[in-house]
C-alpha cells in the first residue's frame, strides 16, 4: 500500500499511456549512475545494427512461420484450411513489421529493408557510411529467423522433405519444402520479364505508401498509425500477388534463401534464374517509387512550416524563397508566423 496511492497506477504497459490519462503510474525506482555510464558506452553503430536486425527478425519469423504452417499442413489430413491461408500469411507479414517498428524504430530509424536504407541515403541525407552495416545487419536478421524457424519446425520439414522424394518433387521450388523460407516461381512463369514487372510494381507500391507515411507534412498519417499502415501496404501485395510470386525485400529474400541453400542445395539461387530479380529488383523500385514521391509530390515548405525540417540557408534563406514565390499555404504561413512571434528581432507580416 505504501507504493501506490489513490490515483496511480502499477509498472507496467501503463507506462506507456501515462502521457495520456490524468491519473500517473506509480514511480520506478531511480536509474542508477552505473546503467547511465554502461548506456553511454554501448557503441551506436552497434545498437543501431542489432535493432536492424531485430526489426527484421521480428518481420521475417511470424511471416516465413505462418508461411510454414500454411505450407506443412497442406499435406495434412485435416488440411489447410484448418492451418492458414494467404489472408492468414498477409497479416503475419503486416503486424510483423508493425512490431519491428514499434520495437526497433526509436533506436535504428527502422529501415529493415535495403532498398529503404539507400533511399533514405540518396533522398534524405542518410550517411552512406553507414548503409553497407545497416544492410548486413538486415540481411543477418532474415537469416538468423529462418534458421530458428527451421529448427523449430525441424521434424515437420523433415518429414515433408521426406514425402517430397518419395513422390519425386523437387525439394526446391514453389510449395515444396524450401518454399517456407524463400520465393519461388510457378513452373509455368518462365517470362523473366513478367516476372520483373510484377515484383517492380509490388515494390513501387509499397515503397510510395512508405514515403507518404513518412512525410511529416501528411496529415493523414499519425506517428502511432505509420507502423500499422505500412504493415497493411505489404499485406494487401501478399493477398493480391503472392500467388504469382513476390519477394518485397532484399533482406527478407537473400537472408532466408542462404537458409534455404543450406539446407535444400545451391538450386535455391539458381531455380528458373529467378533469385535475382527477387533479390534485387526492390531496390530500383523502390527508389522509382520513392523518387516519384519525391519529384511530384513532397511538399518541402509544408514540411519546414510544420517544423520538421529547415532551409539549407537557415532563415534568411527561406525568407528570400517567400519573397520570389510571394504567397505560402496557411500551415507554412501559420507555423513562420509562429516562430517569428517568439523572437523579439525579425517580426515580419506574412501574406
Amino acid at each position: 500500500m505504501e507504493r501506490l496511492h489513490t490515483h496511480e497506477l502499477e509498472l507496467g504497459a501503463t507506462e506507456a499511456v501515462q502521457r495520456h490519462v490524468t491519473r500517473t503510474v506509480v514511480q520506478a525506482r531511480p536509474v542508477s549512475q552505473r546503467k547511465l555510464d554502461f548506456e553511454h558506452a554501448r557503441p551506436r553503430w552497434l545498437r543501431e545494427c542489432m535493432a536492424e536486425a531485430t526489426g527484421v527478425f521480428f518481420y521475417v519469423f511470424p511471416g516465413i512461420a505462418s508461411v510454414a504452417s500454411f505450407t506443412l499442413n497442406a499435406e495434412n489430413a485435416i488440411g489447410v484450411t484448418a492451418f492458414g491461408s494467404l489472408f492468414q500469411i498477409g497479416w503475419a507479414f503486416a503486424i510483423g513489421i508493425a512490431f519491428a517498428i514499434i520495437t526497433c524504430a526509436p533506436t535504428s530509424g527502422g529501415h529493415f529493408n535495403p532498398a529503404i536504407t539507400i533511399c533514405f541515403a540518396v533522398w534524405q541525407g542518410f550517411p552512406w557510411r553507414k548503409v553497407p552495416h545497416f544492410i548486413l545487419s538486415q540481411i543477418f536478421g532474415a537469416f538468423i529467423a529462418g534458421l530458428l524457424l527451421m529448427g523449430m519446425y525441424w521434424v515437420q520439414i523433415q518429414e515433408f522433405k521426406a514425402a517430397t522424394l518419395a513422390a519425386g518433387h523437387p525439394l526446391v521450388a514453389n510449395g515444396g519444402p524450401a518454399s517456407i523460407f524463400c520465393t519461388f516461381p510457378n513452373p509455368d512463369q518462365g517470362n523473366k520479364g513478367y516476372l520483373f514487372f510484377i515484383e517492380f510494381f509490388v515494390d513501387s507500391f509499397i515503397g510510395i505508401v512508405i514515403w507518404a507515411c513518412l512525410d511529416p507534412a501528411n496529415p493523414f498519417v499519425a506517428p502511432t498509425s505509420a507502423p500499422f499502415t505500412i504493415g497493411i501496404a505489404y499485406a494487401v501485395m501478399v493477398w493480391g500477388f503472392a500467388g504469382i510470386s513476390i519477394s518485397t525485400n532484399l533482406a527478407r529474400d537473400l537472408g532466408t534463401r542462404i537458409v534455404a541453400a543450406i539446407f535444400f542445395g545451391r538450386e535455391a539461387f539458381s531455380y528458373m534464374n529467378y533469385s535475382p530479380i527477387a533479390i534485387f529488383v526492390n531496390i530500383p523500385a523502390t527508389l522509382f517509387a520513392t523518387g516519384y514521391y519525391e519529384f511530384l509530390m513532397r511538399d518541402s515548405i509544408k514540411v519546414i512550416g510544420a517544423g520538421h525540417a529547415v532551409h539549407e540557408h537557415g532563415e534568411e534563406g527561406l525568407r528570400r524563397h517567400i519573397t520570389r514565390e510571394g504567397v505560402l499555404e496557411r500551415g507554412a504561413t501559420t507555423a513562420i508566423k509562429d516562430n517569428g512571434s517568439s523572437e523579439a528581432s525579425g517580426k515580419r507580416d506574412i501574406v
